[in-house]
């Protein structure tokens, strides 16, 4: 029996009753059930097939982006009265993503056949971790559906811009060594030839790092696809080792917070969405200990995932938060202090969420300076590569001058 978890779009072309001809879409569980769908309108079809998923659509993807935006809308149609099923249907007829749009009459389907929105979300979990249903599941329980779902939007929001401040900062750095090796090639190959071909008619001895530079050079003529094969190879064999050693991955993780500047927004960030995510769970009535599991896999972390999650085992034994939080010195005084007054106050949830606040803000600030930072290292990278090479082109013609 097709489920509505197998529900496709299928293009078709035919006539209507008027024998003029017609085509369009059709959504239905199989190729039989369009072919009917199509006769109750009293359309003759002459062709129905299943509509073929793009190839090459890597720009149509659903990413978390898309998701944060499904669950605003939602959220919104919601707290305006529109029923849950109506709004799945506004909400995907806005979509300009052949994928969410499926996503999102897939979820209808299943909602309207009386699953349960949490398990039609649970059948999708690329798109759906188990921290989002949960808290749709606690929304549905309690009858505040429409409540939850606007914390569960802000959430996704401010993880979304939290990624987005990370990306930028680590894409920065990244972007200065690939404009610093890309100029300095490019002069290697082309430019320092022009250079060697009028230095072979002096018959002089030339300079050390002259003859460094146009070594160097004719090393990278003849290969450059090496050299090329060879970075490609370290950055795969680097990401595999990654994934597939947890003891490699743990060590990226462990010297990636030690990096100046960059590793200071890394914990910034973790400490924020560690907060964050412990007030979302805890706000929506997830037990203490559930939700401090969900927070450990939002961690992004390796460290601080252990972190995390012996800080659970102390809170399991009866310990207080800010008391587990204390005893581990990775987490900052001040998220301490704020969990002990939220813990005492009975409003830890929205003490959280203001360390959560103070640490995104610390972000912000600290890749705005990296940003002032890079712009002139950019800048005097370039022009010590650049004036390096030219220094090295043009001590023979000065050498020869002199003796002249």
């Amino acid at each position: 029996m097709a489920t509505a978890l197998e529900t496709h779009l299928f293009v078709f072309r035919g006539k209507n009753r008027k024998g003029e001809k017609v085509g369009g879409e059709v959504r239905a569980d199989n190729l039989a059930g369009a072919k009917a769908q199509l006769r109750k309108q009293g359309v003759i079809s002459t062709s129905v097939k299943k509509k073929p998923k793009p190839m090459f659509s890597r720009s149509k993807k659903i990413v978390p982006a898309d998701i944060a935006i499904f669950t605003r809308q939602l959220a919104t149609m919601m707290k305006a009265g529109v029923p849950l099923v109506q709004s799945f249907e506004i909400v995907a007829d806005g979509s300009d993503k052949p994928l969410m749009k499926e996503l999102i009459y897939e979820i209808r389907d299943d909602v309207s056949a009386g699953g349960g929105f949490a398990n039609a979300l649970r059948k999708h979990p690329r798109q759906f971790d188990d921290l989002f249903c949960s808290l749709v599941e606690s929304g549905e329980t309690a009858g505040a559906l429409e409540t939850m779902l606007d914390r569960v939007a802000t959430y996704k929001e401010k993880t979304e811009q939290l990624k987005a401040k990370i990306k930028k900062a680590l894409t920065y750095p990244i972007a200065v060594m690939v404009v610093a090796i890309v100029v300095t090639g490019i002069l290697l190959i082309k430019v320092v030839p022009v250079f060697a071909e009028t230095f072979a008619g002096f018959g002089a001895d030339l300079p050390a790092f002259t003859l460094f530079v146009l070594g160097l050079s004719e090393t990278l003529q003849a290969s450059w696809m090496f050299v090329l094969a060879c970075i490609g190879a370290a950055l795969i064999a680097f990401r595999e080792a990654r994934f597939r050693s947890q003891k490699f991955a743990y060590m990226v993780d462990k010297y990636m917070l030690r990096l100046p500047v960059v590793g200071n927004i890394l914990y910034n960030s973790i400490i924020a969405r560690f907060a964050r995510t412990l007030a979302t769970t805890f706000s929506a009535g997830v037990p203490i200990v559930d939700a401090l599991q969900s927070v450990a896999g939002a961690a992004g972390n390796r460290l601080y995932y252990d972190a995390i999650m012996q800080v659970r085992e102390d809170v399991m034994t009866g310990i207080q938060l800010q008391q587990a939080i204390k005893a581990r010195k990775m987490f900052p005084t001040l998220l301490h202090q704020m969990a002990a007054i939220g813990e005492e106050s009975g409003a830890l949830d929205e003490m959280l969420e203001k360390a959560a606040l103070h640490y995104e803000e610390a972000v912000d600030n600290s890749v705005d300076n990296l940003t002032s930072l890079l712009e002139p290292m950019i800048m005097a990278v370039l022009g010590v590569l650049v004036g390096g090479l030219l220094i090295a082109m043009y001590l023979p013609i000065f050498q020869l001058g002199n003796v002249v």
